[in-house]
């Protein structure tokens, strides 16, 4: 059974591996707040337990057990949020920190039963994928919002930034899964999108917020 500081390297590796499915020891430390050395040794306790590939100079990379191990970690996370937010009335900015905790517990039936009570969820309240029981996670296959052209409409389905300053600025500007937009302009100078939903009728959006809402463009 994983430590929680083990767990937590594995989730870091997990996010932080690019298409080729690597990670440098650099970006990990600072992930994780720590020195390079003292994320260097724990990768190397990682590899022991075949969980991670990794070689001096080189990038780490997850093995397929790894993989598996650090998915099965982020699926109790998301199921935990999103059953905070469903069942117990949390606001999706309040979650992340609970989570944090609670996907250390090793209970495959408390999970199980919280998927249950749910439905089976696919996706946690802030539209990410919840692996399932084998550590499979499904592609989405969403667009930003900054990639769709004036006169598309769409719906937001996702976050590429779950933070709780981000949500708390999306609640003020009552925008949340399931809204539906009609993209009305766009700024050629700092790619700005002017935007209607709910009863606004335009509003601004900057590129920075475009580009980490995550939308279905309707056909």
């Amino acid at each position: 059974m994983a430590s929680i500081t083990e767990e937590n390297y594995l989730k870091a590796l997990f996010n932080l591996s690019n298409n080729q499915g690597e990670a440098s020891i650099s970006d990990l430390a600072n992930q994780l707040g720590v020195s390079m050395p003292t994320a260097n040794s724990m990768v190397k306790t990682l590899q022991k337990q075949g969980l991670c590939k990794y070689e001096k100079y080189k990038p780490v990379i997850l093995t397929e057990q790894g993989k598996k191990a650090a998915a099965l970690i982020i699926r109790k996370h998301r199921l935990t949020e999103m059953f905070l937010v469903n069942k117990m009335g949390f606001g999706w900015e309040e979650v992340h920190e609970i989570a944090e905790q609670v996907e250390h517990i090793h209970a495959p039936k408390f999970f199980e039963r919280m998927d249950e009570m749910m439905g089976f969820p696919t996706v946690d309240p802030h539209g990410s994928p919840i692996p399932d029981k084998q550590g499979r996670i499904q592609e989405l296959h969403l667009k930003s919002l900054s990639e769709a052209v004036p006169g598309q409409e769409a719906v937001i389905a996702a976050l590429s930034d779950s933070s709780a300053e981000f949500l708390a600025y999306l609640n003020s500007r009552q925008l949340s899964l399931g809204t539906e937009l009609k993209i009305l302009s766009k700024e050629s100078f700092d790619q700005s999108m002017t935007v209607a939903y709910g009863e606004k009728e335009r509003e601004s959006l900057s590129q920075k917020v475009c580009e980490k809402l995550l939308i279905r463009i309707f056909d």
